[in-house]
């Protein structure tokens, strides 16, 4: 029994550590979410910050800045939830797809 539980905590420890490292290169992961059929694009890192957002000139019309708007969250949650995706692959990787509670991206 003892032999079993000390497997089980390294195994444990190892999954840890995997998973620091693993958040470690998401925050360093770039995603793109488009809008506008590109006219717009968002890049999200897998921490889900905002590294840059893009917007083509021929979309900039003063008289529909609600247009503008609406491209920008689009392409922002785009990016967003390809980031999520993409950190929810990663870390099924390390767990081998168990669904543990707390554990940010799954």
């Amino acid at each position: 029994m003892g032999v079993n539980m000390q497997k089980l905590m390294k195994q444990a420890q190892k999954m840890q550590a995997d998973m620091a490292r693993m958040q470690d290169e998401l925050k360093k992961a770039q995603v793109e979410g488009v809008a506008g059929g590109g006219m717009v694009k968002a890049v999200v890192t897998g921490a889900n910050e905002i590294v840059s957002l893009e917007i083509n000139p021929e979309v900039v019309d003063p008289e529909d800045v609600e247009m503008l708007q609406d491209l920008i969250v689009a392409a922002i949650n785009d990016a967003m939830r390809n980031a999520s995706e993409m950190a929810n692959r990663e870390m099924s990787k390390i767990t081998g797809g168990m669904n543990i509670p707390g554990m940010p991206g799954l």
